[in-house]
């Protein structure tokens, strides 16, 4: 606390009130309508997939005619047997990431292996089913499994997890000029750029609805490698400070529970090692976009 005196001092009154209002704390729970919008299915970047849909729930079935209203009818007939899934619209399990980066492999999956089970994972299944003569209907079942396991190969440890999950979004025309981290909420990502060139790439999650990120060109006001909320008492290492009390800064929670959380407003990064790097790169000055 003696060392943020002194810094408040040194800063001055401006920056004092800035201070006063770190409040980049990870939240317990990501409300609906969270400021970390999901991206679309045709905007760039791999994200935790939708809810589940309902694309692949069964219709009511039709009251099956007794042996008097059709003479025809056999006492002994009986339905289809349902074929088991496997893998389905909903799951989440190592299996599930398997499935996608074996997919990815393939050219049906663009996005990297997330574990969750969802709308682009359930299209990418059916489009496979279709060209392989199989039932489309985005589940997997033994079939289809077998099928993807003998057209494909076991996936690597960086194909299951890759450093960097989304894929860089088309930058912003502000970010095409001088040095600037140009930070996507669709896409989820930050570019650090030079001159339009981009030098280095991260994920990144923001603030809910009731605590969003703010939007706009901005600058890095000042820099704290070790540093803590002074409201929520939680670290945020490698801090960039760009607007009033939020930051972009490592995450602890990022890291371990993903999109499932959200900040208090901060630009939150999973990727220590990489915005350690960055950190050591941006200067007091550079540029700050962040953008839809």
């Amino acid at each position: 606390m003696l060392r943020q005196r002194v810094i408040i001092r040194t800063l001055g009154v401006a920056t004092a009130v800035a201070l006063a209002a770190t409040a980049c704390g990870p939240q317990k729970t990501e409300p609906a309508g969270s400021a970390s919008k999901v991206p679309s299915a045709s905007a760039a970047g791999s994200t935790p997939e939708s809810s589940p849909s309902t694309d692949n729930k069964p219709a009511d079935p039709s009251p099956s005619p007794s042996a008097s209203d059709s003479p025809s009818a056999s006492p002994s007939a009986s339905p289809s047997p349902t074929v088991k899934a496997i893998m389905a619209n909903g799951d989440e399990s190592e299996q599930v990431r398997e499935l996608q980066a074996r997919l990815k492999q393939l050219k049906y999956m663009t996005v990297a292996p997330t574990g969750f089970y969802g709308s682009k994972t359930t299209a990418a299944v059916k489009s496979f089913q279709s060209k392989n003569g199989l039932t489309a209907s985005g589940a997997v079942d033994d079939a289809t499994w077998k099928k993807i396991q003998s057209v494909s190969k076991k996936p690597t440890a960086d194909e299951l997890r890759p450093p960097t999950v989304n894929e860089v979004d088309a930058p912003d025309p502000r970010c095409m000029t001088g040095r600037v981290m140009c930070i996507s909420k669709e896409s989820r990502t930050l570019a650090w750029m030079i001159d339009g060139k981009v030098v280095s790439t991260m994920d990144v999650r923001f603030g809910s609805e009731n605590t969003p990120t703010r939007e706009g060109q901005f600058k890095v006001e000042w820099k704290a490698k070790d540093w803590t909320s002074t409201i929520y008492h939680t670290p945020m290492p490698y801090s960039m400070f760009f607007s009033q009390g939020q930051a972009v800064h490592y995450s602890a929670d990022f890291a371990a529970r993903g999109y499932a959380g959200a900040s208090h407003g901060c630009v939150n990064v999973r990727d220590k090692g990489k915005l350690a790097s960055l950190f050591e790169q941006v200067q007091v000055g550079d540029k700050v976009v962040v953008y839809w």
